[in-house]
């Protein structure tokens, strides 16, 4: 990009962005469950007037083995424009953490956004060394650097996890982001509130407790993350500790009001070891400290022993499993994943303490294996999963894997992999399977699918400086 020049793909405001063209290339992260063969980044075509619409248009291979990528990123994103972090800024590195490798590949889009190629590998001993973890999971650009958000310490087993600082440009690993750590000991989200200088970190568990499934005795023992934290942005000094209270369950996903003098937001609970329900939370400033409230909450549902998998028959009952949560751009329209019944929700979040439902689709899930309705005789294995939504708001896309491990748990037949692409009406709501864009099975070869983003950003790569 000339000197001086910005880069189009970064906005100054909610508003600008949703004003943006749409995206014409979705990239996906894909993963071999098996670790014998490498896992890629996939481009799929979004361009519903080109030929290639909803095919995967190409293959980014990885040079190594046993990464199990998840959550990628953005090397820059919007928030840049307010800060003094980046000289000529651009969002044009993509950097895919590998959750089991603990290794970090840099891909980057230019000159050919269809084929990124990979131009750096931070190997794990240096995220040890520098950082003090493992396990890499979720990053965003940040304020400072980019954050990455790690499950471990250097050991690779235990905790505390946290978030590791890197260079914008170099993606050389810093240093811990922490300098007071206080009560927080495991790690998953990481995002913050911009314009008041506040960060947010949510809890899984250590790598220990995830990485081979869910470990029933420590599920109902309540032994996995069930708090939010608070920090001082700037410093990395925590504040306050919200728990939420242990019977829920893994307090996963955050998604903080895009507005930036804002000081709210939401977060997705997997369970309720009491019900088996789901929820989702609103955190909020309340006086001096920051407090949350249960807002939304997702019954399990009850189901014949001999339909469920071993994991689940004891109960009797599918859990919803919400594994995922976004908010839109405009802070108007919450979806939220139930990977475990096979439904994606949509909430008008205009009062964000009292969320409205508004719609739902229903696709897999572990009875009822709904059908795509492109291909209304074939079930579907696994669910919505992650879920991201265009800039306008306009468009949803959809993938089925959560984490390997986990994947043979509830669907202990195997997962074969889609991506679905939803129409969202942004005014009144409502939701429509779009039947043109559907690449599953052999599409992938053989990679399961994970996380997506979408060139030009998207409602979960940016913050903004302004309104």
């Amino acid at each position: 990009m000339p000197q001086g020049h910005t880069d189009p793909s970064l906005y100054r405001s909610a508003a600008e962005a949703m004003a943006a063209p749409p995206e014409e290339l979705a990239y996906v992260a894909g993963f071999d469950r098996s670790g014998r063969r490498p896992d890629a980044l996939l481009t799929v075509d979004t361009d519903p007037a080109s030929e290639s619409y909803g095919t995967v248009l190409n293959f980014a291979e990885l040079p190594t083995l046993g990464d199990e990528l998840h959550h990628f990123g953005w090397n820059a994103c919007s928030s840049a424009l307010a800060h003094a972090c980046h000289e000529n800024p651009e969002r044009r590195y993509l950097l895919l953490p590998g959750l089991r490798s603990s290794r970090l590949h840099v891909m980057d889009t230019r000159p050919d956004p269809v084929r990124p190629r990979l131009v750096k590998t931070v190997e794990a001993a240096e995220l040890a060394a520098r950082a003090g973890y493992s396990r890499p999971h979720t990053l965003h650009c940040g304020p400072d650097g980019v954050f990455l958000s790690c499950l471990g310490s250097a050991s690779g087993d235990d905790g505390p996890g946290g978030v590791a600082l890197l260079d914008h440009t170099t993606f050389e690993v810093l240093r811990p982001w922490e300098t007071e750590r206080g009560s927080q000991n495991f790690a998953y989200d990481v995002w913050w509130h911009l314009g008041t200088g506040v960060g947010v970190t949510s809890e899984w568990g250590t790598p220990w407790m995830v990485e081979d499934g869910v470990l029933p005795e420590q599920l109902l023992g309540r032994k996995y993350g069930h708090a939010l934290h608070f920090w001082e942005l700037q410093t990395g000094r925590h504040l306050q500790r919200v728990d939420l209270g242990d019977q829920y369950q893994m307090v996963l996903e955050l998604r903080p009001a895009h507005d930036p003098h804002a000081e709210w937001g939401f977060v997705g609970v997997v369970t309720n070891v009491e019900d088996l329900s789901a929820s989702v939370w609103l955190w909020y400033r309340d006086g001096a400290a920051f407090t949350a409230r249960k807002v939304i909450e997702i019954p399990a549902e009850p189901a014949k022993a001999e339909d469920l998998p071993p994991a689940l028959r004891p109960f009797g009952a599918v859990p919803p499993l919400v594994t995922d949560i976004n908010l839109s751009v405009d802070d108007r329209w919450l979806y939220v994943s139930a990977w475990g019944t096979g439904e994606l929700f949509q909430f008008d979040v205009s009062d964000p303490f009292h969320p409205r439902r508004t719609a739902s689709v229903r696709l897999g899930g572990v009875v009822d294996r709904t059908p795509h309705p492109a291909e209304p005789d074939r079930p579907l294995s696994g669910a919505p999963q992650m879920v991201e939504i265009s800039r306008d708001g306009r468009r949803l896309y959809l993938t089925n894997s959560l984490y390997g491990s986990w994947d043979d748990q509830f669907y202990p037949d195997g997962i074969e992999p889609w991506m679905v692409k939803l129409d969202a009406d942004p005014q009144a709501g409502g939701l429509v399977v779009d039947r043109r864009f559907f690449p599953h099975g052999a599409d992938f070869r053989g990679l399961r699918v994970h996380q997506t983003h979408l060139a030009g950003g998207d409602a979960s790569s940016d913050s903004y400086c302004y309104r």
